[in-house]
């Protein structure tokens, strides 16, 4: 092996290392038709925060329901559902349809709002 060989594996070697790093994970999570501005709104307007802790959406102060921070890198909603789109907008309409008993109240929220506070959901880290 040339003297070339070996210093051009030492310089490639960390970008190598580098590249296979995580870095910060996975890209948010796109909610077909939602609107993460308008989200941040809704999931106000609906008082979400009475029960749960929503950075960036004011009084979101609650601790009666989970922390919904970082929804977005989270594997289960709920602690049994698989984290996707689709269940979670499900899931904000009529949460007992998808898990019998469930302590979340169906708060009225019609799908296309889902979508919307879903899409702020995945979006905010």
């Amino acid at each position: 092996m040339s003297w070339f060989s070996i210093v051009r594996i030492l310089f490639l070697l960390p970008l190598a290392w580098l590249a296979a790093c995580d870095s910060g994970g996975p890209p948010p999570a796109r909610v077909a038709g939602g609107d993460a501005k308008l989200g941040r709104v809704l999931l106000a307007q609906y008082q979400c925060g009475a029960c749960h802790q929503i950075g960036g959406v004011a009084a979101a102060r609650g601790q009666l329901g989970p922390p919904l921070d970082g929804f977005g890198r989270r594997s289960y909603i709920a602690g049994s559902l698989p984290n996707a789109p689709e269940t979670l907008v499900r899931w904000l309409v009529d949460p007992s349809a998808l898990k019998p008993g469930a302590s979340m109240p169906a708060m009225g929220v019609s799908e296309q709002d889902a979508r919307h506070m879903a899409a702020y959901l995945y979006a905010t880290p």
